[in-house]
């Protein structure tokens, strides 16, 4: 079991990324949550086996409606979610 901090830079708000990506959850073994930043950006954390992770990750990032605005993606390991079912979008 793995956690990570994701923060996706580019045309993130504004495009249904959170939703879509909320959406796209719900075809993996991940929990966790995804918001907007003040900045511009969205930040994802999300936790699960790791190749159910990578999966989620890649799908986002290389076949979804809105990968084509992502311009860069920061990922860092983090300690395991707490407390954590199901996949949603925060404020």
């Amino acid at each position: 079991m793995i956690a990570k901090r994701i923060i996706f830079e580019g045309r993130v708000q504004g495009v249904g990324f959170r939703y879509t990506t909320k959406d796209l959850a719900k075809g993996f073994d991940v929990c966790g949550s995804v918001k907007n930043l003040a900045d511009g950006n969205v930040e994802m954390q999300v936790m699960g086996e790791r190749n159910e992770v990578d999966d989620f990750l890649r799908e986002i990032t290389e076949e979804s409606a809105v990968a084509h605005h992502i311009q860069n993606v920061t990922r860092e390991t983090i300690p395991l979610l707490e407390g954590v079912k199901g996949f949603r979008i925060v404020g």
